[in-house]
């Protein structure tokens, strides 16, 4: 007979090894034992029958905002939102104010974001023509997710367009690198089609073709320079399939959103829908699906950038793009499992195992015995309306508003601690960096 810090008994375990009824045994903030421990006792015992126990979900694309725009979100406030929602890690993006493309502004966001986010946390570096040099440095920092680069739908110098900044970059890296691929000579080109006041015409400005072309050019240059890249919110059909052809390099993200909306959305949403890049008419949605079902789609980021409401309804295009998401990426793709368009196990491989394993995450990503005991407890079956009152970003809405869901995250369970249950926050701030395979160096490896 064994004691342990907690345990989480009769649930139905939703793993890399399948879906199976088990006991977990916690100790140290880590999994300590799995299967019958019913001899077994701990100083805390939850009971999860009828209940589903998922690895902690990451999600690998945020904004939360902080420094600079904190009025319409911040780490705290972001946090809170990711675990209402049942997340228990995510990757947090560099287009704050000032950008995250210094030593000194990543090391000033891990000291914010420290046992004041309520998840475990990880932030990109912005790779630009300027911080190059800097960037093997910088990619190893303890808590940095990696290198991002923002090859369309940016400002200053956080945007890189042309091959030969792209390339310099690949060049100078060594992790994977995260990519938003959309071509900004074609974004250009394009930007006469945007029809004021009509948000219908943002599909059209930034159409497929730049997307395609962004992502042909993106591939070609990590095939010249040999490294990895991973190319953000795929939206379109034919990137699909031109990338499941270069799966030798390239990982690929999709999000809620571009799996859900279509263009129909735009009448109903107005610029409560505009993002980058766009929402899709159903073709293209079948197509991002297909990449789900065959493969090709590795992780679920939900791209969650807020913007608050006052800032949403200006008339197009002078409205922001950009929504809520990380709160609401667990219960829509719950709503998704249960209408048979993936699996639970397909659903845990692409929200805690695909990001665990292409960004080599340390000790996350599963359930098993020396893993972080970050944990997602969901009830498949509990049927629920989201709205815009539960949404707990600064933000204030969802463009999910009113839209019943069947499946819900019921608890988030963070390195062994319960954070939310039944839809409380059940204990205080205790985020920490993520740890990275690749960035673990021992102490004094870098100078201050």
């Amino acid at each position: 007979m064994a004691h342990y810090d907690a345990i989480f008994k009769n649930g139905t375990v939703a793993n890399q090894d399948g879906v199976h009824a088990a006991d977990i045994a916690i100790r140290g903030g880590r999994i300590a034992a799995l299967g019958s421990l019913t001899a077994d006792s701990a100083d805390q015992i939850t009971d999860c029958t009828g209940l589903h126990i998922l690895p902690g979900v990451i999600d690998t694309q945020v904004h939360f905002r902080e420094p600079g725009l904190e009025h319409k979100e911040d780490l705290a406030s972001g946090s809170l939102s990711a675990v209402m929602g049942g997340v228990t890690g995510v990757f947090e993006m560099p287009n704050t104010n000032p950008l995250t493309v210094t030593r000194a502004a990543f090391e000033d966001k891990i000291a914010r974001a420290t046992g004041r986010m309520h998840c475990d946390f990880a932030f990109f570096i912005g790779g630009t023509h300027e911080n190059v040099a800097e960037l093997p440095e910088l990619e190893r920092l303890p808590g940095c997710a990696g290198v991002k680069v923002f090859m369309g739908s940016s400002t200053g110098t956080l945007l890189v367009a042309d091959d030969d900044g792209v390339g310099a970059i690949l060049e100078a890296i060594a992790r994977r690198a995260a990519f938003h691929s959309e071509d900004e000579y074609r974004l250009e080109e394009r930007k006469p089609l945007r029809i004021p006041g009509d948000p219908r015409s943002h599909p059209v400005w930034r159409d497929p073709e730049a997307a395609l072309r962004s992502t042909k050019r993106l591939v070609a240059l990590a095939h010249e320079y040999g490294k990895r890249i991973h190319v953000l919110h795929v939206s379109t059909a034919e990137e699909m399939v031109f990338l499941a052809d270069h799966k030798d390099v390239a990982t690929v993200e999709v999000t809620p959103h571009h799996l859900t909306l279509d263009e129909t959305a735009y009448d109903r949403l107005g610029t409560f829908v505009q993002m980058n890049p766009p929402v899709r008419d159903k073709a293209h949605r079948a197509g991002i699906w297909a990449g789900v079902a065959n493969g090709v789609v590795d992780v679920l980021g939900s791209d969650h950038a807020p913007h608050t409401i006052e800032e949403k309804q200006k008339p197009y295009p002078n409205s922001p793009s950009g929504m809520t998401g990380v709160q609401t990426l667990v219960p829509i793709m719950l709503d998704h499992v249960n209408a048979g368009k993936l699996s639970l196990e397909r659903f845990v491989d692409l929200s805690a195992a695909g990001p665990a394993r292409i960004f080599s995450i340390a000790r996350k990503g599963r359930i098993a015995a020396g893993y972080d005991a970050d944990l997602t407890i969901v009830d498949l079956k509990r049927r629920e309306t989201i709205t815009n009152n539960w949404i707990a970003s600064k933000a204030g809405w969802t463009p999910y508003d009113g839209v019943a869901v069947t499946g819900w995250p019921v608890g988030t369970i963070l390195r062994g601690s319960t954070v939310m249950w039944q839809g409380e926050l059940v204990s205080a701030a205790s985020g920490r960096p993520i740890e990275f395979m690749e960035t673990m160096q021992p102490p004094g490896s870098f100078s201050p």
